[in-house]
């Protein structure tokens, strides 16, 4: 059963934009963005400024911005909790806190690596602590999976410049080195859905 979340009154907090670092959440423009570089530039003539890079929370696109010293923006206090996935259902993953053993419905689309999470795996998500609003749920980088399916192998063939499709438990597809066969365990990067390396049982 999927429990609703309680309403809660929203509180602005404020912050200098010399203040802003990797990690920050700010809103703008009526949209969420997580700061991923920041710069402090003190040109030659004129006031030092922030140059930043800021990914857009709902759809991973990157902007670059300028702010200057002392100009306020509007922090968005985020909570990182751990929850672990149960199942999905319809569009949504069903995700449960492993402390309150409360559930809650995230959108495919939230949730980084999502085509390569299996039952049980742990995430991280990531809520605004001020309306308990999910941002997003993030995979761990690297998982190990099994395959299920793929073309066998060439016995010696070592060869990693070469790949071939593979699908593992999940569904998901992922290219791999021809030596690589059906049974195998993989370590796969999630952000990317590359293959990393093969692991041994």
């Amino acid at each position: 059963m999927v429990t609703k979340r309680k309403l809660h009154i929203i509180i602005y907090n404020m912050i200098n934009a010399q203040d802003i670092k990797n990690g920050t959440c700010i809103r703008m423009d009526g949209r969420l963005y997580f700061c991923v570089e920041f710069l402090h530039v003190k040109p030659g003539k004129g006031n030092t400024f922030m140059r930043t890079k800021l990914k857009d929370v709902v759809d991973g696109r990157v902007l670059e911005r300028r702010f200057n010293i002392g100009e306020k923006l509007d922090d968005v206090r985020v909570e990182r909790r751990p929850y672990q996935y149960l199942y999905t259902e319809g569009e949504d993953d069903i995700f449960m806190n492993n402390e309150t053993f409360e559930q809650i419905p995230i959108s495919k689309d939230l949730v980084t690596g999502s085509a390569f999470m299996k039952e049980g795996d742990i995430v991280e998500v990531v809520s605004d602590s001020s309306t308990e609003t999910v941002l997003y749920a993030e995979m761990p980088v690297k998982t190990i999976l099994k395959i299920t399916y793929t073309e066998p192998g060439i016995k010696g063939d070592t060869a990693t410049n070469t790949l071939k499709p593979a699908t593992v438990e999940t569904g998901a597809t992922v290219r791999v080195p021809l030596f690589v066969n059906e049974g195998d365990l993989i370590e796969v990067d999630t952000r990317e859905g590359s293959y990393v390396s093969r692991v041994k049982a």
